[in-house]
């Protein structure tokens, strides 16, 4: 870290957490070895409960508060935006669930104060959660080999929310989707070249069940449109590019049935649907092609926005090295 004074903020999402937020509060060090002061904030999204009053007499002083749901990546976002403006360094996100063990922060903000990393994601090795399925342990590695892909990392959870941010990192990565933070930041960092490390943990108990999706196939569903959204951001070439290749070969079956069967086999037949199909696959290459090429603009295009972006964050947060 470059800073003589690193402060660390841990954020916690909250959505009706007053059982089990005290367990959460309660397990967060006050000292971390290399860091001079550590700060929970309380991102309410929408509670009913008493999680504010529960946060208030465990002396939580920083809070952000939506007086409606409106999910967990604007929670996040919301959550950053505060911290950098009270000065982070970095910023740990955890559960108010206390799904995960916060006693290990001192652990996962280590790579950073060392300079290895921008990013460190624990890795809740899931194939040992007793309350996983063997389905959800599958699609779990499953959906993290994806991330991997599209990001071009190696990390082995990628879907775990206890995680460790530098304010560098919060500087160049902006949230767009609407679901869940997880995989976009990932994709989104390896496409930046932020270095990203993985440190693994034991989950505690499970506490209720998750609230971001009613069951495992609307994760998926939601999970794969996030992944997809975010890598065809940054290589949307490679999607249209791969479309119009498959096309235009399969366009070119039906010319070549023609071209065969009237000149080496001189059948004279009625065969203009192999040149209307031949012809609709091709057209349907060209198109392809073309959005290639104005996605790439616009990619290129949303680099310059995400430049100018990065720059206005470092003004507004006092962040110029």
């Amino acid at each position: 870290m470059k800073h003589n004074k690193v402060k660390v903020i841990v954020q916690i999402p909250c959505l009706n957490e007053e059982k089990t937020l005290p367990l959460v509060l309660k397990t967060i060090p006050k000292k971390i070895k290399g860091v001079d002061s550590v700060e929970v904030l309380i991102i309410d999204d929408g509670s009913s409960d008493k999680t504010i009053e529960v946060a208030k007499k465990h002396g939580v002083e920083h809070f952000v508060l939506h007086k409606k749901n409106m999910g967990l990546a604007r929670s996040f976002h919301d959550g950053i935006d505060y911290a950098l403006a009270h000065g982070a360094d970095i910023v740990v996100n955890t559960d108010g669930d206390n799904q995960y063990p916060q006693e290990r922060i001192g652990d996962l903000v280590q790579p950073i104060l060392n300079g290895r990393a921008e990013i460190v994601i624990a890795d809740r090795q899931t194939g040992k959660i007793a309350h996983f399925s063997p389905l959800k342990k599958l699609l779990q590695r499953f959906g993290s080999w994806i991330v991997n892909k599209a990001a071009g990392t190696d990390l082995p959870d990628a879907a775990s929310g206890f995680r460790a941010y530098s304010k560098e990192s919060l500087l160049r990565i902006n949230i767009i989707t609407k679901f869940s933070y997880c995989m976009e930041t990932i994709i989104q960092a390896g496409n930046k070249n932020i270095p990203i490390e993985s440190v693994k943990v034991t989950t505690n108990k499970k506490t209720r069940e998750s609230r971001l999706f009613k069951n495992m196939w609307q994760h998926m569903y939601k999970s794969g449109a996030a992944i997809f959204r975010s890598y065809i951001m940054y290589r949307p070439h490679l999607i249209f590019n791969t479309l119009g290749t498959v096309l235009f070969a399969l366009g070119l079956v039906p010319f070549v049935r023609y071209v065969i069967l009237y000149f080496a086999f001189n059948d004279r037949g009625d065969h203009i649907q192999s040149l209307v199909l031949g012809s609709v696959l091709m057209f349907a290459a060209i198109i392809a092609f073309a959005l290639s090429v104005i996605a790439d603009l616009i990619r290129t295009n949303r680099t310059l926005i995400e430049d100018n972006l990065e720059r206005t964050k470092r003004i507004q947060f006092h962040a110029n090295d």
